[in-house]
């Protein structure tokens, strides 16, 4: 996306169903093992569920046995702001979309080599286009 999504907190609540503005604009987490993509073997692009940037490609995604859609890399580091988070007594890295400013997940460095990097992600902060 070239334009960026800047809306009021009343546009948002308007635009999103009731748990993707937990998600996306709350900063909230959906419990492990119930998300729509948390398992899915479907091809295709991941994006913003909130303006439809483009996130994670299928073919970075994995099984991290965390009960969240988890990727190696972003399609593009633009495309995504990581900030540190502070909270629940622990440091952790968000991940946010650089288009809209939603919160998407979190960042952890415990995925596969050699990066080992895991995009862990909310899958009502996602949407997926399928591969054709």
């Amino acid at each position: 996306m070239s334009k960026k999504e800047e809306l009021s907190d009343k546009e948002w609540k308007k635009k999103l169903s009731k748990e993707e503005y937990r998600l996306l604009r709350e900063k909230g987490t959906e419990k492990a093992f119930s998300g729509e993509y948390w398992d899915s073997t479907d091809e295709g692009t991941y994006t913003c569920a909130a303006c439809g940037q483009p996130l994670f490609s299928s073919e970075t995604k994995f099984k991290s046995g965390t009960g969240w859609p988890s990727f190696t890399d972003p399609i593009d580091i633009k495309n995504i702001v990581l900030k540190e988070d502070v909270g629940f007594f622990t440091k952790r890295t968000e991940v946010l979309c650089s288009n809209c400013q939603s919160h998407l997940g979190h960042l952890f460095n415990d995925g596969p080599k050699p990066a080992k990097t895991r995009y862990c992600i909310n899958s009502g902060a996602l949407k997926l286009k399928k591969k054709k």
